[in-house]
């Protein structure tokens, strides 16, 4: 590209800037940035002439420019010479200056210029900068404030130019009146006493080492003195804050001895701007920076200004600290600096000041000044060493405050005081108790002090900082060691520390393990006297019971148990061994659960194993007497924990179960008894589960204790030997009852089963009475506290089950068995039927289960009682809402298991079908019933019988199983239930039932049926709620039932389920109906002779039931039962009386379902129609002169029900079938019963059907006759005629006898067929094969070839339609006939003179479609004439017609791949633009249309690469990122096709001129891209001028996005540049 095209480019670009949409403002800087990288010299010229030329050029678009200049200097500021920087110095100069006011954007874009170039050429632009910056002339502001940003930007190049800028800027401060300006010079001061102490710091590489700090000082301290002075009380805040950040820098370069004279005056004045400005963050950096010059002159007036200083900065430090403020926290950080400062200077008075301040009980005052000690600990370090107890004393006040803010500021404190040695200190002990107070708070409710502008922190910020830090001074604070261990320990064990304890173990473990190093074989714990440390018993004891809830506090439990792990010599020396290996492995069980998924029972049993282990590796009696005591000692602490409190118990149970001392074990009995606190369920359930631990070692120790308890006064309320007990109420004795009939029921499971059965009735089950029932005046008097009703079902359930699984449990006579038996029924009849609260009805029926299984043997009646009161407790309990998870409620589900294990046990006794038959017997009312849960549970209970009664099925010899049929009728329509759970228990009890029938048929009970076992596979599919799904599979259930049921069964099955019809759940109603459906289908061989017994019984069912559900089942079932025995069923609904009710008629019209059925249910009707005479001639009256004609009611019923039949639409194929027979057999029969009338009882039924107004249609013998004429032409398709017939009235005249000859030559006439009607008939023929079968090919072919030059359009569409139909119809035959197809559709493509005929439209969908089936040789003689005639539909305003040719372009593509003339060849390459350009097309169809063109296309160009970027771009239904595939198939192409160039781009510029605005985008993007790719010997082939020209309109396009593509494109021409 030569010059005069870049300038041009540029110049383009530049004219474009004033684009009033901000994304083509944006492109086209982008552009002029692309072609400054390329050109940078010629980009700068550009710029500057054009900003030159168009001096009135507004100056937002001004801005612009100088960005874009801006943007090249700094990256090309090294290829500049001095004249192009010269010019651009300037030209930005005059910019910046130009206008007096300020107009900042603009002013600011060329002040950057002017500071990128001296980056470079300092000297060129500081001469510009100086040449505005004259002695006694006031600058510009621009002036200024680039001197100030060249000053930071090249130290080392500006500061050599300072003082004689401060010789010149100096004077003119008093000149300067404009607040604008003086901001501007304080500014300038600022950064130029900021880039001075950086040139002095750096000295050793800086150009000129002579500068001096002298050097500035006289204009710094005159400058300073009219900042302070005059411009200081300006009222203009902004001004202030300039002179308050320019007198922080400054202070550094004035002289020592000016400073020190003016500190009395500009300390104080700073402090006095606190009060003015609420953005204090300047001023504090500034003073800082003043103090921090002050003290390295060892300046002695801050002594005199330390209060006012101390005073005005803790007023700051004490504002609260906003995290959505970042202003406020650098003040504070600020703040922070400044006391640094002082603390170097003056820790004395620092700490004076700061200490008293400690005891205020004003918050922010506190919370400052901990903060303020705090980094004055850290920061003063050498200062504050000698001070520590001083500091530590004055700790006292706030470690009593309670808010939160306060505590975290204290946590803070203390932290630095570890990590610099003042917890050594006496005091420090006080410290460290602190942090473990605030480790033990709750998180979720630590206490907080809010006062009414208090913010108070997250809840959880000062215990989770608490945390932090004791762990952080335990492991990286080494001299904290001393000073933590063993002193840590003594906060283990009381409860207050409880919260504590996770991070008090892991600190623990840190530090022990860190003296385990030190010294391997000693111990960790030298107690010496120490009282105040906790004895191994008691660390044993609490991490233990804390253990018990292993995830509360941070995972307690794991860090107690490796506290543990860690103490185990200290604790007993021979436990080192056993522990080291017990407790990993403890670890590993958590590690392998979370909170929610680990069992507690089973993490207790394991601690209870692990202390098991523990006591029997110490074997020591005094050893574990003492940590028995110590745990009876340690109970009150978890009165809060009631989960703790049970675990100790039953540790204590342990313990004394492993102590040999009879002694101790009654007297710890005796005082658990004795302090118990019997209101807490928990602790009864402890308490109980204790005295059963201790029971498995020391029963006879145990029950006599208990025996003594119960003897006790407690029970007659009188004083006795426990007077602790004098007081209690009533309700306080029912728990003490409770807890001791528990401790029996524990006792009993618990007890060596050996001594068991000896003590159960006379001591266990005799106290159990007692305590629960009490005699009044002799009457016994039992309790209605539903906890002691519990209680006493729980343990009778624990005894009786011990019971049990005692070796002699079978054979044990168990006298009171009735009487605990009705006990039990007598508590689950007293819980309220409808509700499930309390867990009394489970434990009765557990407890009835094993007693069931005890001698003697339950009466009949009582067993039956017993099931009828567990049935109704459980069955009528109204369900509970389900969880979230869908999951049901644990009570309900163990109570129904208990249900279940009760009649399980009961039905054990009898394991015969009667048995079994009785159980069903009892669960029927509940299978039927109209409650969705009760027939859940009921259909549950019955497969959990059913399964149980086949796992333990005993065949001696082979009999019926009678009952099958009546029970698979019970359970199999319960497989649609609407409920998922009934319909899979449902296919549970079928599957059983029938594997039963198999047993007793003498198969064994490991033998598995194919078919039965496909039950399962459907069972589980039931869960699926589509109705369409539930009814196959119960379709596929009747099926196994079909084939495994006896014959003799099957009758008693039907009429079971017909009873089913009925069922008010409609789903088990359709069930019943598919079930019996199949049954017909698969077994209807047997069931001829019950035929009209079952048509009866379905329309008996039809007048009983009204449901729409019912009526489609009856019909269906008549259908099935036809399509076998269709003469019978016939006759049977012949037999129906006349006239036919609507579920006759129903009835008949589901004869027409199925083609061959109503083919031969016609043709039965027409024989009887046929068969017999139409009428019986007979005189009404003796006298009558002529006699009349009665009809016969064979013909007329088969004439009715063949209407009824006809009228059905699914009888069409079969109509079609008998269409002659039919016609002519009913239009005679219309003719046979012109004038003849009903009989006489019909014609009183006809009167009174129609004066009732229920008569749908009549049932006179000619009328009824028409009616079925009309319809059986109406199914024929002969609507046209009907309706002919009926406008001209011959319908009406075939009835009478003066018009029927009318009538039926009315009929006669048939409307002509049109040729647009015949031509789409025969059309959409030539899609079917059939056409091949019948031989009809060739003449249809020779029909519609005729009909070529028809004059209506649409018929030669419609035969270009059906030519191209061959394609789907005989795909084979196209070859045959591809010239005359070939020819039909150029000729179609040729139709007329509309460009846009729809014809022509026709021809190209049916070329697309029979281009692949036609001889290639054809194809090659039409190949380029059709290419060339669809071309110009590519851009056709159609989306029809785009979409259409572009496919079919595709399709001549496809036909050809791999063998393409040359001639063809072009028009693909001239099809390439269009067909990329048109993947932008705003219609989604001609988008897809060109993807599958261009992957068509791809072969034939011969380029591998393209071919593949086609086709893994362009798949249908995959995004495309156009820009990214243009790029990459632009490339290639000029790569592989660089001739193509001119081409290419001619067609793109053609499309700048396109009506779719997303085309006119993409071109341009086409071009850009072309052009980026060109390689350089083929850049003479583009037109530059042309392009260029074209580009430049583009830039005028109304569209945004077509401008911004356009300023795009002009960038890539950089490659030409």
């Amino acid at each position: 590209m030569s010059e005069a095209y870049v300038k041009r480019l540029f110049a383009i670009l530049l004219d474009a800037v004033t684009d009033k949409d901000p994304q083509v403002q944006e492109q086209v800087c982008g552009a002029l940035c692309a072609l400054g990288e390329s050109q940078p010299v010629e980009a700068l010229r550009a710029c500057e002439e054009h900003l030159r030329l168009h001096e009135k050029l507004a100056h937002p678009y001004r801005t612009m420019i100088l960005r874009v200049m801006e943007t090249v200097v700094c990256s090309h500021v090294g290829e500049l010479d001095e004249d192009v920087a010269r010019a651009s110095i300037l030209l930005a100069s005059s910019e910046m200056t130009r206008v007096k006011e300020l107009v900042c954007d603009w002013q600011q874009a060329a002040s950057n210029v002017l500071v990128a170039v001296g980056k470079r050429f300092i000297s060129s632009v500081m001469e510009e900068m100086l040449s505005k910056f004259q002695p006694g002339v006031l600058p510009h502001h621009f002036v200024v404030q680039t001197l100030a940003n060249l000053s930071v930007s090249n130290v080392f190049g500006m500061v050599p130019f300072l003082t004689s800028i401060l010789n010149t800027m100096v004077p003119m401060l008093s000149a300067a009146k404009p607040d604008s300006m003086r901001v501007a010079f304080c500014c300038a001061l600022q950064r130029f006493s900021e880039s001075t102490l950086e040139y002095l710091a750096d000295l050793d590489q800086a150009p000129d080492p002579t500068v001096r700090k002298d050097a500035f000082a006289t204009d710094i301290f005159s400058a300073y003195d009219i900042l302070f002075h005059h411009w200081l009380q300006s009222r203009e805040a902004k001004l202030r804050l300039a002179v308050v950040e320019a007198l922080g820098p400054m202070s550094h370069l004035l002289p020592s001895e000016k400073l020190e004279e003016q500190l009395p005056k500009l300390l104080p004045g700073l402090l006095g701007l606190y009060k003015k400005h609420a953005e204090t963050v300047h001023v504090s950096k500034s003073l800082g920076q003043i103090l921090e010059a002050a003290a390295s002159v060892g300046s002695r007036t801050l002594d005199v200004q330390l209060d006012s200083l101390l005073a005005a900065l803790h007023a700051q430090v004490c504002v609260p600290v906003e995290s959505s403020s970042p202003l406020v926290v650098s003040n504070q950080k600020e703040v922070l600096r400044c006391f640094t400062v002082l603390a170097c200077c003056s820790p004395d008075r620092l700490l004076a000041f700061l200490l008293p301040r400690l005891d205020t009980s004003n918050e922010r005052t506190r919370v400052g000044t901990l903060q303020v000690v705090r980094h004055v600990i850290n920061s003063a370090a050498a200062q504050m060493e000698v001070k520590q107890p001083f500091i530590l004393s004055s700790m006292k006040l706030p470690l009593l405050d309670t808010n939160s803010k306060v505590k975290r500021a204290v946590v803070q404190v203390i932290s630095a005081m570890a990590h610099h040695g003042y917890l050594e200190q006496p005091g420090g002990e006080a410290m460290i108790e602190y942090i473990v107070q605030q480790c033990a708070l709750p998180p979720e409710a630590e206490p907080q002090k809010l006062g009414a502008d208090s913010e108070a922190p997250a809840a959880d910020s000062v215990r989770a900082i608490s945390v932090s830090t004791l762990y952080l001074i335990s492991t990286t604070v080494d001299r904290m060691g001393d000073v933590l261990w063993p002193y840590l320990l003594e906060f283990l064990v009381p409860v207050r520390f409880t919260g504590a304890l996770t991070p008090l173990c892991r600190s623990l473990v840190h530090l022990a393990q860190k003296r385990q190093e030190a010294g391997a074989h000693a111990l960790l714990i030298q107690y010496n006297g120490n009282a105040t440390l906790p004895s191994p018993y008691a660390m044993t004891t609490r991490l233990l019971a804390v253990s018990s809830s292993p995830y509360l506090g941070d995972g307690r439990g794991a860090a107690s148990l490796r506290l543990l792990s860690v103490l185990r010599r200290d604790i007993h020396p021979v436990l080192g061994q056993r522990w080291a290996t017990a407790i990993p492995l403890l670890l590993e069980h958590l590690d392998g659960y979370t909170e929610e998924t680990l069992s507690r029972k089973e993490w207790e049993e394991k601690l209870l194993t692990f202390l098991r282990d523990t006591l029997a590796v110490v074997s020591d009696n005094t050893w574990i007497c003492q940590l028995s005591l110590e745990m009876c000692k340690q109970l009150p602490n978890y009165n809060g924990t009631p989960l703790e409190k049970n675990f100790l118990y039953k540790c204590i149970g342990t313990t004394l179960g492993a102590a040999s001392s009879k002694e101790v074990v009654r007297k710890h009995l005796q005082e658990l008894l004795e302090t118990a606190r019997y209101q807490e369920e928990s602790e009864r359930e402890g308490l109980a589960c204790c005295f059963g631990i201790c029971a498995s070692s020391h029963l006879d120790d145990t029950l006599a204790q208990l025996e003594d308890f119960v003897k006790s006064d407690v029970f007659r309320k009188s004083a006795g030997i426990f007077n602790i007990f004098k007081d209690r109420s009533e309700n306080e004795v029912e728990k003490v009852k409770s807890t001791l009939i528990l401790c029996y029921g524990h006792v009993a499971a618990r007890a060596p089963r050996e001594l068991l059965l000896a003590r159960v009735e006379s001591d266990i089950f005799r106290n159990m009475s007692q305590c629960f029932s009490t005699k009044v005046l002799g009457i016994k008097v039992e309790t209605k506290d539903p906890a002691l009703r519990l209680c006493l079902a729980r343990s009778v359930c624990m005894a009786s089950q011990a019971i049990c699984s005692s070796s002699r449990g079978s054979s044990f006579q168990l006298l009171r068995k009735p009487e605990l038996v009705a006990q039990m029924m007598e508590f689950i009849k007293a819980e309220p039927p409808d509700s499930l609260r309390t867990h009394i009805r489970k434990k009765a029926m557990l407890a009835c289960t094993y007693l069931v299984s005890l001698e003697p043997a339950l009466e009949g009646q009582a067993q039956a009682d017993l099931i009828h009161s567990c049935l109704h407790g459980v069955m009528a309990v109204l369900p509970e809402p389900e969880g979230v998870d869908g999951h049901q409620e644990p009570l309900y589900l163990d109570t129904v298991q208990a249900l279940k294990d009760l009649l399980t046990s009961l039905l054990q006794r009898n394991m015969t079908p009667q048995g079994l038959q009785v159980m069903v017997e009892h669960l029927s009312p509940w299978i039927k019933s109209p409650r969705g849960h009760e027939r859940v549970r009921a259909l549950g209970l019955s497969a959990c019988l059913l399964q149980y009664f086949l796992k333990h099925l005993h065949i001696s010899a082979l009999v019926p199983f009678h009952n099958l049929g009546l029970l698979l009728g019970l359970f199999s329509p319960r497989c649609a239930d609407l409920r998922p759970a009934t319909r899979q228990e449902a296919v549970s009890c079928v599957y059983s039932l029938l594997y039963l029938q198999l047993g007793y048929e003498g198969f064994s009970r490991d033998y598995r049926d194919d078919a039965v076992e496909q039950l399962l596979a459907l069972r589980d599919g039931l869960g699926h709620p589509e109705p369409s799904i539930l009814f196959h599979t119960c379709h596929s259930v009747a099926q196994i039932i079909g084939k495994r049921l006896p014959p003799d069964q099957l009758i008693s099955l039907l009429l079971t389920l017909f009873e089913g019809l009925g069922d008010p759940d409609k789903n088990c109603s359709r069930a019943a109906t598919v079930i019996i459906n199949c049954l017909l289908k698969e077994r209807a061989n047997v069931l001829l002779e019950k035929v009209p017994e079952i048509v009866s019984v379905l329309r008996s069912k039809l007048q009983e039931t009204r449901g729409e559900h019912v009526l489609q089942a009856a019909q269906h079932s008549v259908y099935v039962l036809a399509a076998r025995h269709h003469a019978a069923v016939v006759s049977s609904l012949l037999g129906s009386p006349l006239p036919f009710d609507s579920h006759t008629c129903t009835l008949w019209r589901a004869l027409a379902v199925e083609p061959g059925l109503a083919t031969q249910v016609l043709g039965l009707l027409l024989e009887k129609m046929s068969r017999d005479v139409p009428f019986k001639e007979s005189r009404a009256f003796l006298l009558s002169s002529a006699p009349d004609r009665v009809a016969t009611l064979p013909p007329l019923a088969a004439t009715c029900a063949l209407y009824e039949v006809a009228s059905a639409p699914a009888s069409g194929p079969a109509v079609l079938e008998l269409y002659p027979q039919l016609f002519a057999a009913l239009l005679l029969r219309v003719s046979c019963t012109v004038g003849v009338q009903l009989p006489r009882n019909l014609q009183a039924k006809e009167r009174k059907s129609a004066s009732s107004g229920l008569a749908s249609r009549s049932l006179e013998p000619c009328s009824s006759a028409v009616e079925a004429l009309q319809a059986v032409l109406l199914r024929g398709g002969n609507d046209d005629v009907v309706q002919h017939v009926e406008l001209e009235g011959g319908w009406q005249l075939l009835r009478t006898s003066a018009g029927h000859e009318e009538g039926v030559t009315r009929l006669a006439s048939v409307y002509e067929i049109q040729r647009v009607s015949s031509t789409a008939f025969l059309a959409e023929l030539l899609s079917s094969n059939m056409v091949n079968d019948l031989m009809l090919l060739e003449s249809l072919l020779d029909n519609l070839l005729a009909r070529q030059k028809d004059t209506c359009a649409r018929v030669r569409r419609l035969v270009l339609r059906g030519l191209a139909n061959i394609a789907s119809g005989s795909p084979d035959k196209v070859r045959a006939h591809g010239p005359q197809l070939l020819t039909a559709m150029i000729g179609g493509l040729d139709d007329g003179d509309d460009p846009h005929s729809l014809v022509a439209l026709e021809a190209m969908v049916g070329l697309a479609r029979l281009l692949d089936l036609v001889e290639a040789w054809d194809l090659r003689a039409v190949l380029l004439h059709v290419a060339i005639r669809i071309r110009p539909f590519f851009d056709s305003e159609k989306m029809e017609f785009r979409s259409a040719s572009i496919r079919l372009f595709g399709h001549l593509n496809k036909a050809c791949q791999g063998d393409c003339e040359d001639v063809f060849l072009e028009q693909v390459v001239g099809g390439l633009a269009p067909l990329l350009l048109h993947l932008q097309d705003p219609q989604p169809p001609v988008a897809a249309a060109c993807r599958f063109a261009l992957r068509m296309c791809g072969p034939n160009l011969e380029c591998e690469e393209l071919a593949a970027i086609f086709q893994k771009h362009l798949q249908e239904g995959r995004g495309l990122h156009f820009g990214e595939f243009l790029n990459t198939t632009c490339k290639h192409l000029m790569h592989h096709f660089p001739d193509l160039l001119g081409r290419l781009l001619s067609t793109s510029l053609f499309y700048f001129k396109s009506s779719w605005e997303d085309i006119r985008a993409a071109a341009p993007m086409l071009t850009g891209f072309l052009v980026l790719h060109v390689e350089a010997e083929r850049r003479p082939q583009v037109d530059l001028e042309q392009l260029l020209a074209a580009l430049q309109l583009l830039l005028k396009d109304p569209a945004p996005a077509v401008r911004v593509k356009a300023a795009e494109t002009l960038g890539r021409l950089v490659k030409f540049a």
